[in-house]
């Protein structure tokens, strides 16, 4: 064992759905020796503890911890930490990190989105998302004045003024529809192209962000699960 190296590969972000977090939870593990890749992978690198949580609060004395009702959720542990804990299970492996230097757990309830509580927030997300949609087109309709552009249009081309909804009007509400369609890549649930979507692209960088914040914020408060 003295001269086997094992991989280990850390993800950014994870989800645990029970409270006993294993290293195979957080990343890759690849080694030679399927035994130590075994045992490696089975390493238990947090435990969550439901109801009992710390926050710091400032006092007159200084920066303390101060104890508070309330379920942890979230942790971040460093890789050296894991390679600690991987050196104390297997003494004489030689750990090799390709991966990230911190890693996010969070612990999730494998329930929480089932049931009508799910319809719920599908539909209010539903309502929210058309009607602002909706009021948004309308507002910069509105303020760069649209109909007074078609109005226009109408009176140069045909020479004559409008009378009712024209052409250009129903033209434009399909070719308005068709580049939403085309710009989200969806209709329905059917995807147009395996490209990602603006919004996919965008949910991206803002769940970078967010790990990122979570990360610094744990470092800062002096909350990240690291070596002594």
């Amino acid at each position: 064992m003295a001269d086997t190296i094992c991989y280990i590969k850390l993800d950014r972000n994870v989800e645990s759905k029970t409270e006993d977090v294993f290293l195979k939870d957080a990343g890759s593990v690849q080694c030679a020796d399927s035994t130590v890749a075994a045992k490696v992978k089975s390493i238990k690198i947090h435990k969550f503890h439901p109801g009992s949580g710390y926050a710091g609060v400032d006092t007159a004395g200084g920066n303390k911890k101060k104890k508070q009702s309330f379920e942890e959720k979230r942790c971040v542990i460093s890789v050296l930490k894991i390679i600690e804990q991987i050196e104390e299970a297997c003494p004489g492996v030689t750990v090799e990190s390709l991966g990230e230097t911190e890693v996010l757990v969070e612990w999730v309830d494998v329930d929480r989105h089932k049931g009508w509580q799910q319809a719920l927030k599908i539909f209010l997300v539903a309502v929210i998302s058309l009607f602002g949609t909706a009021f948004t087109i309308m507002a910069y309709h509105n303020d760069i004045g649209i109909a007074d552009v078609f109005a226009q249009i109408h009176r140069i081309v045909m020479g004559s003024e409008p009378q009712g909804v024209s052409a250009l009007e129903v033209a434009y509400s399909a070719g308005l529809a068709l580049g939403i369609i085309l710009f989200f890549n969806h209709i329905g649930g059917r995807r147009l192209t395996k490209d990602p979507t603006p919004i996919e692209v965008e949910m991206r960088k803002y769940e970078t962000d967010v790990n990122n914040a979570l990360v610094d914020t744990a470092e800062r408060e002096g909350r990240t699960i690291d070596v002594k």
